[in-house]
């Protein structure tokens, strides 16, 4: 765990929207932790710390809470959907070791072969981890692939200690040529064709 992770989290006792919006005003995030059976604790979190934190899927925290440790990853983040501003985090209670079920993005990398592109099928893949060793995300290599290649889920080579939830055959990427590309090559072909067929007649 590194130090950007550790955040002290205050015990709230209010609720409601109104008391949301002045702890949102005060530069705090109000949050929940939930899991283990435990009863959800609410808390507010230092806003501008944790959306740093955040901006890296399935972030892990270390919370302080009235100087007890607790590990909890971070299931959901509810954003204002026009000022994008962070209303509400949900986080799991996990334990070291634990292992979680989590979706990691799904990251291309390399150029497939000259004249095709890399559609991305899945964004994210469905995988199982240890709470503590999550990685960031998972690495697809479409390098010199040829047209009409695809990568699925059971292709995938995922990091140590991962393991696929997903489907297997979920489609992750398909290599094309683009669209543009083969309707011009085929109204080249038409245009040709008829230049052949009116040359014929004359």
């Amino acid at each position: 765990m590194s130090e950007d992770t550790k955040v002290h989290a205050e015990l709230r006792t209010n609720f409601g929207k109104g008391f949301a919006r002045r702890l949102r005003a005060a530069g705090k995030i109000p949050a929940v932790i939930y899991g283990h059976g435990t009863e959800p604790v609410h808390v507010a979190l230092p806003g501008h710390q944790v959306s740093l934190i955040i901006r890296r899927a399935n972030a892990l925290l270390e919370l302080d809470i009235e100087g007890k440790g607790q590990l909890a990853l971070v299931k959901d983040v509810q954003k204002d959907p026009v000022h994008q501003v962070i209303e509400h985090i949900d986080l799991l209670v996990v334990k070291k070791g634990e292992k979680v079920a989590i979706d990691l993005p799904v990251v291309v990398t390399g150029e497939p072969a000259p004249g095709t592109i890399a559609n991305l099928d899945a964004t994210t893949l469905s995988v199982e981890a240890e709470a503590t060793h999550i990685p960031e995300n998972v690495e697809v290599s479409v390098e010199g692939l040829e047209d009409g290649a695809h990568v699925t889920a059971a292709d995938v080579k995922l990091p140590k200690g991962v393991t696929l939830l997903a489907d297997p055959e979920v489609l992750v990427v398909a290599v094309s040529i683009p669209a543009v590309e083969v309707e011009e090559t085929e109204e080249a072909a038409e245009a040709a064709e008829e230049a052949a067929e009116e040359t014929a007649a004359e």
